[in-house]
This record gives C-alpha cells, sequence and structure tokens, in this order.
C-alpha cells in the first residue's frame, strides 16, 4: 500500500485531533486520558495507536505496571483507583456496543467520579479514540509512525 493510499484527508484530521484535543483538556487528568485511549486501542486492536499512547502515557508518568496490568484491569484492583476503574469500564462500554447500551451501573458509577463537564469529555475522549482506532486500522496504518 502506497503512502498516497494510506493518506487521511487533511480536514478529517484536524478535525478529529480537535475532538480529541479538546477532550483531554476538558478530562483534565493526562494520565487518565491515556489510560483510556490505550484502552480502547486495545479492544479495538490498533496497534499504531497503542504505540503512540503508550509512549505519551510514559511522558505524563503512567507507571509500567499500570500499563502492563491494563487489559487486565478489572482483576488488577490493586493498580487502579475507584476513579480510573470507573472511567476504564466506561471506555469498554461505549467502544463495545454489540451488547446493546452502555449500562446504567456503568454510566451511574462514572458519573459519581466524573462531574457533567469531565464526564462529557470523557465521552468525548472514548467516541475521539474509537475514530481514531477506526481510522489507523481501516487504513492500515501499521505501528511505528509516530514521533511526538
Amino acid at each position: 500500500m502506497t503512502a498516497r493510499t494510506r493518506a487521511l484527508d487533511p480536514a478529517v484530521g484536524r478535525a478529529l485531533s480537535a475532538l480529541s484535543a479538546t477532550a483531554k483538556k476538558g478530562l483534565g487528568d493526562p494520565a487518565l486520558a491515556e489510560l483510556v485511549v490505550i484502552r480502547a486501542s486495545q479492544v479495538n486492536h490498533c496497534a499504531f495507536c497503542l504505540d503512540m499512547h503508550l509512549a505519551i502515557a510514559r511522558e505524563h508518568g503512567v507507571s509500567e505496571k499500570q500499563l502492563g496490568l491494563l487489559a487486565a484491569w478489572q482483576e488488577a484492583e490493586e493498580v487502579f483507583d475507584e476513579r480510573e476503574r470507573a472511567a476504564l469500564a466506561l471506555t469498554e462500554a461505549v467502544t463495545v456496543l454489540t451488547d446493546g447500551f452502555v449500562p446504567d451501573e456503568v454510566y451511574e458509577n462514572a458519573a459519581k467520579h466524573f462531574d457533567d463537564a469531565r464526564l462529557a469529555h470523557l465521552i468525548g475522549l472514548i467516541v475521539a479514540i474509537n475514530n481514531w482506532n477506526r481510522v489507523m486500522v481501516g487504513r492500515r496504518i501499521p505501528p511505528g509512525g509516530y514521533t511526538p
């Protein structure tokens, strides 16, 4: 596949980037934002996004223990606090809608840990990374192309 066929229309890239940046800024917790985007990217099997966001997470001080256990966050209760666990549960529920709507208990638990504005930004971030995952996987963009 040539670089030309992999190219993303610049206007689409700017729009997705703006949504991602706005959601991350509004969430106000860069480390948590990276845990969320990494978990969605794991679920969606997006190697490019995983490669990129693992590097960014390390820059924001996310521990190697959290990064290593993120795929099994539900079993690693001592590694993720309640707020992180609520965000990760919401991430999975929004990312995998094949089983139906986001369960009420997942949404209500997230709402206990995030005010309305931050919850809106968290959901916006989840939506943004799911879009990026689909673009990168759909365009077959391999890992390794990210440079800070």
